[in-house]
């Protein structure tokens, strides 16, 4: 006989205690403070229980296993923002990452921003999000998405944030971040307004576009960002962990959507001989995990959107979210964490704000997904 809704309200409030009360011994001082207040939600939820009341990211902080964590970063990813007045959905949307991150305890090393700040790339977007992001407690760094380049190709972008490629070394790690949205010039010919590239370069599936390069692209940019990355890798010892933030994801995903890098391979080449190479990369708009010999690939969470798993080329590894709630703004979006370990990997935990925390660590990638895998999603994924 099928069970009534209170019944089946009951079984999940028992699960969700006995969860709890699993958990409490396995947790410090510092993370049982930060979970004591739940048990409130444990106390109502006989009553009504919320959909919500359990975010266990403290029971995925206990769960680490031997391997210490060396620092933790967090991410916020492609928030898509218009002006203000034309779309002030993305924008609370990009400050409620801000505000997730900020209350963070402890605060994270630093925070990346990985690409598609702007929607259109005008002034006007590229500055309101430099403005969100100057309110982080932490240290920023920024990656440029095709939504900030193709207006001007970088103008405002280089002159609000800089140097598009770049890196630096925090606590024994090597951070590399690389400008992957480089596209040969098919623009000139056709004799395209700048606004017309830019929503052109802004489509899923763009009829006149390229495939993203690393090394290649428009002039001479991709040639000289190619040249930059080989020597700076040629100072760093092969025992050093190296971590690669990349907009657009360092291996081919599917090509009709332009999630892919057509140099990919060359770029990983580069990366081959060293010991410890994690990738962390944006546009895609979804978990997606992937390992191609000594590197690990974990995609980000975008702000604004997601987008739905492609129809082919999706890495084996990928743990598909379930489908998202069209009618929920925030469901299927969020932000992160990266927690960077003593033995040079890192675990990945997503901050998926309508859902549990999802931690997808190293060691599920480094077994090629026999080990530690993250839970399966029971609804249907897209």
């Amino acid at each position: 006989m099928p069970k009534m809704p209170s019944e089946r309200k009951e079984e999940q409030y028992l699960k969700e205690r006995e969860k709890f009360f699993e958990m409490l011994p396995k947790l410090n001082r510092r993370q049982f403070l930060k979970v004591a207040m739940a048990s409130a939600a444990v106390a109502l939820a006989k009553n009504q229980f919320p959909p919500h009341s359990f975010q266990l990211v403290e029971a995925v902080e206990a769960k680490q296993g031997k391997t210490e964590v060396k620092f933790r970063f967090a991410y916020i990813s492609d928030t898509h923002l218009y002006e203000r007045k034309l779309n002030e959905r993305f924008v609370r949307a990009a400050l409620k990452a801000v505000q997730d991150v900020n209350a963070l305890d402890p605060q994270p090393d630093f925070v990346l921003f990985g690409g598609d700040l702007a929607q259109l790339g005008q002034p006007e977007e590229l500055k309101l999000g430099k403005e969100i992001l100057s309110e982080l407690k932490a240290k920023v760094y920024m990656m440029v998405g095709e939504h900030d380049w193709y207006l001007d190709l970088g103008e405002k972008w280089m002159e609000l944030f800089g140097q598009p490629w770049y890196s630096f070394d925090h606590k024994g790690v090597h951070f590399i971040v690389l400008n992957s949205v480089l596209v040969d010039d098919y623009w000139t010919e056709t004799k395209m307004t700048p606004m017309e590239r830019m929503k052109f370069m802004a489509q899923l599936d763009n009829p006149k576009g390229k495939p993203f390069t690393v090394g290649r692209g428009y002039g001479d940019v991709g040639k000289r960002q190619f040249e930059w990355l080989k020597q700076d890798l040629a100072k760093i010892s092969k025992d050093t962990p190296i971590v690669v933030f990349s907009h657009s994801p360092l291996y081919k995903y599917y090509k009709p959507w332009n999630f892919w890098t057509d140099d990919a391979e060359e770029v990983q080449a580069l990366l081959r001989p060293f010991k410890n190479v994690t990738v962390i990369h944006g546009h895609t708009h979804q978990p997606v995990f992937n390992k191609i010999g000594n590197i690990n690939f974990y995609g980000m969470l975008s702000t604004a959107w997601p987008w739905p798993y492609a129809p082919t080329g999706l890495p084996k590894l990928t743990i598909k979210m379930n489908r998202a709630d069209p009618f929920d703004q925030f469901d299927g979006c969020g932000d992160g964490t990266v927690e960077v370990l003593t033995n040079g990997k890192a675990d990945k935990i997503y901050n998926l704000w309508s859902r549990e925390p999802m931690k997808v660590s190293a060691r599920y990638l480094e077994s090629g997904g026999k080990e530690d895998v993250p839970p399966l999603p029971l609804d249907p994924s897209f």
